[in-house]
């Protein structure tokens, strides 16, 4: 990739990144959960992948119309945020199902920060590109990815770490 000079190539750079850490956390997920034994955990795994591909519906859309090749770059941060979360959920989980279902939603939520940071920063930069269609649909992805992490924090807070402790 060439030196960016500006931050109009800076956020469609930004934006193929998350192409690629999108993909890395769907493909993680898929993995992860079947191992999951909390079937609302499981169900929230499962939903939250259509969300992300939504998600890479729109980071595709947006390098499009910004006339820029629609591929993705790969993404090193999330490589090693998948990376440890398979470790600890399949690799060297925790024997039990409620524990490993607490280090489940452990590893989803440090992947979900993650984008909600990514999504944060291309729409602060749709935002003073002045791309106001842009930024509204990008606010709206940080918004699902919010909810989603708030639900996953509702269950962990809720059943899964109860159930943890008494595991």
């Amino acid at each position: 990739m060439p030196t960016i000079t500006s931050l109009d190539e800076l956020y469609a750079d930004e934006m193929k990144d998350l192409w690629s850490a999108n993909d890395q956390m769907a493909k993680a997920l898929q993995k992860i959960a079947p191992v999951a034994s909390n079937a609302k955990l499981k169900e929230m795994l499962v939903t939250s992948q259509d969300g992300i591909a939504k998600h890479t519906a729109l980071l595709k859309d947006l390098i499009a119309e910004r006339g820029e090749e629609v591929k993705k770059e790969h993404c090193k941060g999330m490589e090693g945020l998948v990376a440890e979360a398979l470790k600890h959920s399949l690799e060297e989980a925790p024997a039990s199902g409620p524990v490993r279902d607490a280090a489940i939603i452990a590893q989803y939520q440090r992947m979900t920060h993650y984008g909600i940071t990514g999504f944060g920063t291309v729409a602060a930069f749709a935002k003073a590109l002045k791309l106001a269609d842009h930024h509204g649909k990008l606010e709206a992805a940080v918004a699902d990815m919010h909810r989603g992490d708030d639900l996953m924090s509702e269950l962990a807070e809720s059943a899964v770490n109860v159930e943890a402790v008494d595991a």
